[in-house]
């Protein structure tokens, strides 16, 4: 392998672990009765649709259907990638649901 297909094979590599995360993001949400679109869009306001999500969203199973994803788990998932604005929408949602609870 030169260092051209490796480099291609780490960009794809790279693309396909976000296309995971976009996919966790979308079910974490549909668990949680969330609009992934809308979260998304308060995160990054100035972007326009993103067409990952909106495919990671035809992937997405109900929430009776999903197993359970931890909000460590998409915290986590969402730092990896570098999604910070994102990651602090959720934070801000989860810190919301645990004062409800309460």
């Amino acid at each position: 392998m030169d260092k051209k297909e490796m480099e291609q094979q780490i960009i794809a590599n790279y693309q396909k672990d976000e296309e995971m995360m976009i996919l966790v993001f979308a079910q974490w949400c549909i668990n949680n009765d969330l609009d992934p679109v809308e979260l998304y869009n308060q995160a990054y306001p100035h972007q326009s649709a993103n067409k990952a999500l909106t495919y990671a969203l035809d992937l997405t199973v109900s929430k009776n259907e999903s197993e359970h994803i931890a909000d460590e788990t998409l915290l986590g998932v969402l730092s990896l990638f570098g999604n910070e604005d994102l990651a602090f929408v959720v934070t801000e949602l989860v810190k919301n649901r645990e004062i409800k609870n309460k």
